[in-house]
């Protein structure tokens, strides 16, 4: 197979709020664009992974710090010769925009993009579709690898047939924590008697460890997962879930008549940087499981698509899908504010469980099913296009060249009345070139 590795990498300012950006514009994990990140240590240990191909980075930035965000990551990548990268910034998102527009595909912003951990994904599979990968293996950028044998391990399986003719073709492997475990590090207090989900978790995933190599997944690691083009080219990621599109992704499989499968001999280890804001987590764990329990309930309407129920996903997650889901969403903030850090963000949490996040629920879990319509004709429209590569590989070339220009320039000694010979408008070329096809 010919897989390309996709990273995402979230760059924020110094005093980023975490309402700046709307609900699906808060991440997880972020890197400051004054600090080092994690992204320099994932690709170190890349260098030691056999058959590793392209890797590409997209960039996902603060309104204001996009230039910035991306010479960061080109400095990060400069680093790492040995490695095969392609950066995506805004500069080559407006390129893929450009294209689209083209060729008849318009007013998919939202939903393929640099905001977002969906669109950033459907960005990722859009760019890697254009190139002509026959798959996808996303990672994140605060992991790390250490078997050499990762490559030929996120394929295994991927694109056959199972004993009784389903194809695979989608896979996830786990994560390794900083102990040195798969299971989660979930704490059995009282204050979360109404929320087990670690708990829930743990009892899945030992099943899964102790099944054969490949089974039937009710999880999925969006930082090791690998989708077949099959899959890809036919399902999009859901661009209006705050948080948790890789279970998300398994879920619209499962709707629309595929699947993921757990590869209990795939891992890497995963190790996030620590944050004092549980609190905002919690937040984007509600609007979560809200959208996504009413975004099942929503398909039951859709005669074309499998019914998903909650009983169809025990252990995990299917009681964070069942009914009475906002109530106990509530209590658990409420009881987590009484004792644990980031207290006011809990206690807003409890609040929004009963209005804001049912709202944005209700208002958007339609959503994905109209983009989805579109989404395999999107795909076909830009499979392999050759305009669009070229312009791709132009504009990393050039990029490359001005971040050399400047670093040479810092290098000499200051000459007055000389400067670096970058030209900005070098892209802009490659725009031209578009518009001329």
């Amino acid at each position: 197979m010919n897989p390309a590795v996709v990273i995402p990498t979230f760059i924020t300012g110094a005093r980023r709020r975490s309402e700046v950006k709307g609900i699906v514009g808060n991440y997880d994990h972020t890197t400051n664009i004054n600090d080092e990140g994690e992204l320099d240590r994932c690709l170190a240990s890349l260098e030691g992974v056999e058959r590793l191909g392209l890797v590409i980075i997209l960039v996902a930035a603060d309104r204001g710090l996009e230039t910035e965000a991306v010479e960061k990551v080109r400095a990060i990548t400069a680093a790492h010769p040995d490695l095969s990268t392609l950066v995506i910034g805004n500069t080559e998102l407006g390129l893929v925009r450009q294209r689209m527009e083209q060729l008849g595909i318009t007013n998919v912003n939202q939903e393929i993009g640099l905001r977002g951990y969906g669109a950033v994904r459907n960005l990722g599979l859009v760019v890697a579709n254009a190139l002509g990968f026959d798959a996808v293996i996303f990672l994140d950028d605060d992991e790390v690898i250490d078997d050499p044998e990762f490559m030929r391990k996120a394929v295994y399986g991927l694109g056959k047939l199972t004993k009784k003719g389903v194809p695979i073709l989608a896979k996830t492997g786990y994560y390794i924590n900083d102990q040195g475990s798969y299971y989660s590090k979930w704490e059995d207090r009282w204050y979360n008697r109404f929320w087990q989900q670690g708990s829930a978790f743990n009892d899945w995933i030992r099943q899964a460890m102790n099944g054969p190599r490949l089974s039937r997944s009710n999880h999925v690691c969006g930082g090791c997962i690998a989708i077949h083009k099959e899959a890809y080219r036919r399902l999009a990621f859901d661009p209006w879930i705050p948080r948790g599109e890789d279970l998300d992704y398994m879920l619209d499989l499962r709707m629309y008549g595929s699947d993921i499968w757990f590869d209990n001999q795939w891992k890497l280890r995963h190790l996030p940087p620590k944050t004092a804001h549980e609190g905002r987590r919690f937040r984007q764990d509600i609007f979560r499981w809200l959208y996504e329990h009413d975004k099942l309930e929503y398909s039951y309407s859709l005669i074309d698509l499998l019914r998903i129920t909650p009983q169809s996903l025990k252990p995990y997650p299917g009681p964070f899908l069942e009914r009475g889901l906002q109530r106990r969403i509530a209590i658990t903030a409420f009881l987590r504010s009484l004792v644990r850090p980031d207290k006011k963000a809990y206690r807003r949490a409890a609040r929004e469980a009963m209005g804001e996040a049912k709202r944005y629920a209700e208002q958007n879990c339609a959503n994905y099913f109209e983009f989805q319509r579109t989404w395999p004709q999107i795909m076909e429209r830009i499979d392999s296009d050759k305009l669009l590569t070229n312009a791709l590989v132009q504009s990393a070339l050039l990029q490359q060249e001005a971040s050399l220009e400047v670093a040479d320039a810092a290098a000499e000694p200051q000459v007055p009345g000389r400067e670096a010979n970058v030209d900005p408008g070098a892209t802009s070329q490659i725009r031209l070139d578009l518009n001329d096809a």
